[in-house]
This record gives C-alpha cells, structure tokens and sequence, in this order.
C-alpha cells in the first residue's frame, strides 16, 4: 500500500482561524489508496484543523494539499466533493426532520439517474438503517445517526472519507459498533482518515496513524508501531500498555 501514489498527500501546512495564529504549523500527511489512517493527540492538537484544511472549510495560507495529484488548496467544499471526497462532521450531520432514506438521498446531491443501487450498498453495510429507512433521523440514537451520517458520503461513492470523532459521547457499547461499521467499510476498499480521541482503538484497526501536538505531526508509522512506541504509550494512551487488551 505504501508504494503506490499518495491519494491524499498533506505538506508543510500552516493554518487556523484567526490571523497571525496558527493551529497548524507544518504538518505533513499521506494517505494511499485504501488505507485507514488515525489520528490521534491531545485536545487543541490540530486534528479536527487538520479535517477541516483538507475538505476545504479553511485555507491553509502555506503548504500544498493534493488529491488524485492535483492541488485542492483553495477549493470550496462542494467542488472536493465533485472529486471524489466526502466529510461527516463530529454534530450536526444528519437533517433531522428528514426519514433515514431522505437523508440517504440528499447525500447524492451530484449524481444523477437512478440511487437505488447506492441505497442498497449503504443498508447492506449498515442494516440498521434499512430497519430504520423510514423513520426520521432525529429520533434515532447517537450511533445510529452516525452510521446515517457515514451511508449518506457513501451515496457520492467516494476515493476517501474523513470522519471527525465519529465516537463522540456515544456510549462504549455503541462506540464498538461505530468502530465495527468503520472497519466494514474500509474493507469494501475505501480510503478513511479516522479523526478520534478513543486512541488505542483507532489505531488497532488502522493501517497507519499519526500523532499531532501543537499543530504538527509529531509521530507517525503504523498502528502497531505507534501502540508499541513507549513514548507515545505514555504522552498519548494514558500509560497503560497492560492494559491495552482491555480497551
């Protein structure tokens, strides 16, 4: 997987949200065709920044962002869409006044003929929703609402998605079934950056994982060299490797 092309390659980006203070400051990224890639840090370590400066919801004012080996630095959100990436938010991703199946639907705002083919593909991976495709989404459960949220990108069938704290105030039980779902669609040969906090578990199932403090990538390699790495054990997984089969 790491010899071919970077899908997905971040170098030397700098941004934030206020002039003169960056969040970011140099971070380097890759993502290949088909890898799950975590990252993982403190609060305030740039992760969610680090979604946002790749889908377009903030410019990096330095550094270079390709995608399929073009540049989609100063691209707006629905043109990195149209070329083949889709973003699921930690909130506010569902349209809660609309059926699981609407929300299906106004997922594939660009693409044209018929969607049932999509549709099946998504309650194939997630059948919960099928249970559910007619009831609306704001009266489902936390992680029902995320899987909705990850079948409604998959309706744009697309190369790489990102998902921000997909496990965010979800309980452990249904943490592991998000996890589960995220592994499931991984496996179907689509690229995932998995943004999280619950850190051994995202690196146990990622190809790769990378590490952010104050902004820049401060370890990176695979999920088990990072879960194997003594100082990434003690600054970022609470110190705890006997334990680690417990989590």
């Amino acid at each position: 997987m790491i010899d071919t092309p970077a899908l997905l390659a971040v170098e030397d980006v700098h941004a934030g949200y206020i002039k003169d203070l960056d969040i970011l400051q140099g971070v380097n990224f890759r993502v290949h065709p088909g890898e799950l890639v975590a990252v993982i840090g403190p609060n305030g370590a740039g992760k969610s920044t680090l979604a946002k400066a790749i889908f377009g919801l903030l410019t990096p004012h330095q550094g270079t962002i390709h995608f399929q080996g073009e540049s989609i630095v100063g691209l707006k959100s629905d043109q990195i869409v149209r070329r083949g990436m889709c973003y699921v938010p930690q909130s506010s991703n569902v349209f809660p006044a609309l059926s699981v199946e609407e929300n299906l639907e106004m997922g594939a705002f660009t693409r044209s003929g018929s969607l049932q083919p999509l549709k099946q593909k998504v309650f194939e991976a997630f059948p919960i929703l099928a249970d559910r495709r007619r009831q609306r989404a704001g009266t489902l459960s936390g992680g029902e609402r995320q899987m909705l949220a990850m079948g409604r990108s998959l309706m744009l069938d697309p190369q790489l998605l990102i998902l921000d704290e997909p496990s965010a105030a979800l309980s452990p039980v249904l943490v592991n079934e998000v996890f589960e779902r995220i592994r499931q669609v991984n496996q179907l040969g689509m690229a995932i950056v998995l943004v999280e906090q619950h850190a051994r578990k995202a690196l146990k199932m990622a190809h790769r994982g990378y590490v952010l403090e104050t902004g820049r990538d401060r370890f990176a390699g695979s999920g088990a060299e990072l879960l194997d790495n003594p100082k990434v054990d003690e600054l970022y997984l609470g110190g705890a490797r006997v334990s680690r089969s417990l989590n």
